[in-house]
């Protein structure tokens, strides 16, 4: 019996997801087909790949060691198939995209529909994660990374700097007055992010060493893992905040926000597109990736107008 390249892509997106039915509704199959295939590479192979309960799909020592020697393979088989077809025809197939959540609702959200009216052959997923995702187990086509990069394997293609400014409400301002040094901000209450070690997330530019940042260690009663979650707490009047630009931007242009000490600067973000390493990068990547730059800009497109005077667009 011989295996079918469609049940090696059925079986990677099982290890993916780890649920027959998750890779039935990604696919657009139904159970029983995804069910097949499995079973059919398994009986090609010879070897039992998952062991099967009403209430779990464990993958096996076999499929493991499989699926980390055959990723790579099929990656380039799809990359080498996609640059002959791009070769006589336009932009297609699938591309698939991770992003952190806050920045793909505010603002590549507008910016992939643009991008997929442009290419109407070529299918596009979108999955919004603020936690970090593996590109390559996950089979990702690029990614969008904020921060700092720690996974120096993959390309990388700077997109924008973007600013962060320590902000808080009016009335919490009001309430309980304003630091003036960096040493005051200890002793107010913050709102901290949760997905960054705290002495990461409070660092800011030394005059004396621009390698050495300063950080201040920070407390925040209030800790989420988004950051719009973070800036409406912060407009309710809960703390300090700091923030990337994309995301405060729209609350400092209304008034909701306030800067709290502008004399201080954050270290900036940059906002990064990444793709796991090949020997071609696809057409439809680079012209992605492509799209991005001309319609963020650098400085972006949120810091055009002063936050702190322009009335809201």
């Amino acid at each position: 019996m011989k295996w079918r390249f469609d049940d090696l892509l059925t079986f990677l997106d099982v290890m993916e997801t780890g649920s027959i039915t998750a890779t039935a509704a990604r696919l657009n199959l139904s159970k029983s087909v995804v069910s097949k295939r499995i079973s059919d590479l398994e009986g090609a192979l010879g070897i039992e790949l998952f062991q099967r309960s009403p209430r779990k799909l464990l993958a096996s020592d076999h499929a493991r060691d499989f699926v980390e020697r055959i990723r790579p393979l099929v990656r380039e088989i799809v990359e080498a198939a996609d640059t002959v077809g791009e070769r006589h025809s336009a932009i297609r197939g699938n591309l698939r995209i991770a992003a952190p959540m806050s920045f793909g609702t505010l603002y590549l959200g507008r910016m992939i529909a643009d991008f997929a009216r442009q290419y109407p052959d070529l299918e596009v997923a979108v999955e919004l994660e603020d936690r970090m995702v593996d590109l390559v187990r996950g089979g990702y086509d690029v990614g969008i990374r904020i921060g700092i990069l720690k996974d120096s394997s993959l390309i990388v293609r700077k997109l924008c700097t973007d600013a962060r400014i320590i902000c808080c409400s009016p009335a919490f301002a009001a309430a309980n007055g304003l630091p003036t040094r960096l040493k005051d901000l200890s002793s107010f209450a913050c709102i901290d992010y949760s997905n960054v070690n705290t002495s990461q997330l409070w660092q800011f530019e030394n005059p004396a060493s621009l390698n050495d940042p300063i950080s201040v260690a920070m407390h925040g009663r209030i800790v989420a893992n988004n950051g719009e979650a973070m800036r409406d707490m912060a407009i309710a009047g809960l703390g300090l905040v700091l923030l990337p630009m994309f995301i405060a931007a729209d609350a400092l242009r209304a008034g909701t926000l306030i800067p709290a000490l502008p004399d201080v600067t954050p270290v900036p973000y940059k906002i990064y597109a990444v793709y796991p390493p090949t020997r071609h990068v696809s057409a439809k990547v680079r012209a992605f990736v492509d799209h991005l730059v001309r319609h963020i800009g650098d400085p972006p497109i949120w810091q055009m107008m002063d936050p702190f005077h322009a009335e809201r667009p």
